[in-house]
């Protein structure tokens, strides 16, 4: 496997399902699905995404990440240096940038912001992530379960004597999109790698149903493209535009619909001779119409399935 610093840009198209679930809780509104409610737009933000990978990556493949719970416990920044720091038998002040990013695979892929001397003022070092996405939205209009009041067992901290109550958003169904970059010039500062990008590919298509809790359970992932191109100066932009979006405010299952990729495989034509490989996975049960994915040959022999 290529451990050298990726030289060419690439980019993402992420999509995959949830059922009878809650894909992203808003703290601030009662933790219902995040919504554009004008548009019936179910909507997961970055950092969600984002969650899934590093616990997966942390959890099945045993990589080091910086934005981690210590036994079980939320840390701040400074006190997750310290940890690093005592791992090597230094002070923070005297991780390197080499000590930082060669162990810490998450910094590599999305960046940090690290505080590196004292608890308040000082200075810090900042690694702008070759690896971004957009928030996710849904491609299908979406409505919330009818809501469902639970009731904890365990006691309160301000009453002992009952449990507390709470409500149980989710959403019927919802077909979520999102688009990624990763950006060579980036990948410069942080040393991400050819390896560290086929993590990620393993990362993005099982991380999803790996990582359910009770709320998430019901999320499975759909289709996966990334592309590589062949320069470090070149994006098509967001994806998803080149999808069709689907009207039927009735989807309930996978099986439902068929999604249709022409725009997107003319897309991928046009821009032929500025593509270096489409890498691929896609679900067996998702029904897709106007591109061939298992036949490379429309793409001059380009696309390249992603086993994992």
């Amino acid at each position: 496997m290529n451990k050298e610093t990726i030289k060419n840009n690439h980019e993402m198209l992420f999509i995959y399902d949830a059922k009878m679930c809650n894909p992203n809780g808003d703290p601030d509104n009662e933790n219902k699905p995040r919504m554009d409610y004008d548009r019936g737009m179910n909507l997961v933000s970055d950092l969600r995404l984002k969650r899934y990978i590093r616990d997966y990556v942390e959890r099945f493949k045993d990589k080091t990440i910086f934005v981690c719970k210590i036994a079980g416990r939320v840390v701040n920044p400074t006190e997750r240096l310290n940890k690093l720091a005592e791992s090597r038998g230094v002070k923070k002040e005297d991780l390197s940038d080499k000590d930082l990013l060669s162990e810490l695979c998450d910094v590599r892929m999305f960046g940090a912001t690290m505080p590196i001397k004292g608890e308040k003022g000082g200075s810090s070092r900042t690694f702008t992530g070759p690896v971004q996405f957009n928030w996710g939205y849904s491609l299908n209009p979406v409505s919330l379960c009818e809501s469902n009041g639970i009731t904890s067992h365990f006691s309160s901290e301000s009453e002992k004597t009952a449990g507390t109550m709470g409500k149980d958003y989710r959403v019927d169904y919802s077909l979520i999109a999102f688009h990624g970059i990763i950006s060579a010039k980036r990948a410069e500062h942080t040393n991400l790698t050819d390896e560290d990008v086929t993590l990620l590919d393993e990362a993005m298509v099982k991380s999803i149903p790996l990582m359910a809790t009770r709320s998430k359970i019901g999320q499975y992932p759909r289709l996966y493209l990334r592309i590589e191109y062949n320069s470090p100066e070149f994006f098509i932009g967001d994806m998803r535009k080149y999808v069709d979006r689907l009207e039927n405010p009735s989807i309930r299952f996978v099986e439902d619909y068929t999604l249709n990729m022409a725009r997107l495989k003319k897309m991928l034509e046009d821009n032929r001779e500025r593509i270096e490989k489409v890498y691929w996975w896609k679900d067996n049960d998702l029904k897709v119409e106007g591109i061939d994915l298992e036949n490379g040959e429309w793409l001059d022999g380009k696309l390249e399935q992603i086993s994992v």
